[in-house]
């Protein structure tokens, strides 16, 4: 008999489904975080014509995610008008030790990344004596820990308090469909319960398809993903070196294997953005022969966030549109408008690179590489679509 054909099964995702998703600046105090953010929503990211932002109020900002094969297509069609995929970064207050029972700013800090859908964690590997660390000391694997165990204690209340709901639910008694229900989503928080306890981030955890619907009604901020950021000096960043790093591997290996980790200078991003011109910027990166690790932090947490793109194009407009990987073709053309969903038809598709190899649409459509797809096309990074949709009901 032949072999049976393993099923490997996808791991579900946390955390809500949007295209709109938001991340926030956490870390303790003194680390860089707001100064991260001043240089991310300053910078141009090398491309000034593509890189407009708008700080929506001083905490927040939408910067513009680059992306090359969006200029390939701008240059292509030269547009009327040009949309670029955005990511929201927000800047959350220091945390300190003792935040998850309300020391410091403690309350208004963890509900702000209750608020966020991943978290970019700066961690301090600087020394500098006019910039005071809060704990005393340079200690990045210590604060890794402080960070972690606080968002996780603030969890454990959170899961404690849905358990005591849950529970006044199911003690009713009976057989009803209801309470079957009722007593399944217990289950789940008792086994989130148990996790968060053994000292475990629920990101971590294998759950069922049941199980993230109910993690995900409970807003968790171990549940969701985080991208870490090594601030370093920019001499260590220049020499690519610093004497903390390994320790931080080892700790990234027990606590967070998997999780993207990145060195940045925060104080050499900031130096760039004072600079006349991006011109001027380009050279001096060019002169210490290393590069801005800005445009990596934003497409890093895209991917971290499970977002991919696709594309509208022509000689109005270019627009890169945001969705979550593995989204069917009527929710990409509800991104587009609502009413496309209700209403999709079919979806005309080629992907981005077809077009860059062969140059035009024209040579796209020669070669029959132009697709037709209905209702259960999943839509690829990269993909350029037509929607036809009927006309909505009024």
């Amino acid at each position: 008999m032949p072999p049976k054909k393993q099923v490997v099964e996808e791991k579900i995702l946390l955390g809500r489904p949007g295209n709109n998703l938001k991340s926030g600046i956490v870390g303790l105090a003194n680390v860089g975080k707001s100064t991260l953010f001043q240089a991310i929503t300053k910078c141009s990211l090398g491309n000034p014509a593509n890189f407009p932002y708008a700080t929506i109020d001083p905490e927040e900002s939408r910067v513009i995610v680059p992306d090359e094969r969006y200029d390939w297509l701008c240059e292509k069609y030269n547009p009327k008008s040009r949309v670029p995929a955005h990511l929201t970064i927000y800047d959350i207050a220091g945390l300190t030790r003792g935040a998850s029972t309300g020391a410091g700013l403690g309350n208004a800090f963890l509900s702000h990344i209750r608020a966020v859908d991943a978290i970019f964690q700066v961690v301090r590997c600087f020394d500098d004596a006019e910039i005071i660390h809060v704990e005393g000391d340079v200690n990045p694997v210590r604060d890794l820990d402080i960070i972690a165990e606080e968002l996780r204690l603030k969890d454990i209340e959170f899961v404690e308090k849905a358990l005591e709901n849950s529970k006044k639910k199911t003690r009713v008694g009976g057989q009803s469909l209801e309470l079957k229900r009722a007593k399944e989503e217990e289950a789940t928080i008792e086994k989130v319960l148990a996790w968060l306890k053994d000292g475990k981030d629920v990101r971590k955890g294998t759950w069922t398809p049941k199980e993230v619907e109910v993690i995900n009604t409970l807003l968790l901020l171990s549940a969701k993903p985080v991208v870490y950021l090594v601030n370093l000096s920019e001499k260590d960043y220049t020499r690519k070196k610093n004497k903390h790093l390994s320790k931080i591997g080892e700790w990234m290996k027990e606590h967070a294997a998997g999780d993207p980790i990145l060195p940045i200078s925060i104080s050499f991003e900031e130096r760039l953005t004072r600079f006349a011109s991006d011109e001027e910027a380009a050279a001096e990166c060019k002169n210490l022969g290393i590069e801005s690790a800005l445009p990596k932090i934003i497409t890093t947490m895209r991917k971290a966030l499970n977002l991919g793109s696709f594309f509208t194009t022509g000689a109005d407009e270019v627009r890169q549109w945001t969705i979550r990987l593995g989204t069917k073709a009527p929710q990409a053309a509800g991104v587009i408008h609502t009413d496309f969903e209700k209403t999709f038809i079919q979806a005309i598709v080629y992907n981005f690179d077809v077009l860059k190899e062969l140059g035009d649409e024209s040579e796209v459509k020669s070669k029959g590489k132009i697709m037709t797809k209905g209702k259960e096309y999943v839509v690829e990074d990269g993909d350029i679509l037509l929607i036809k949709a009927g006309a909505a009901k009024g």
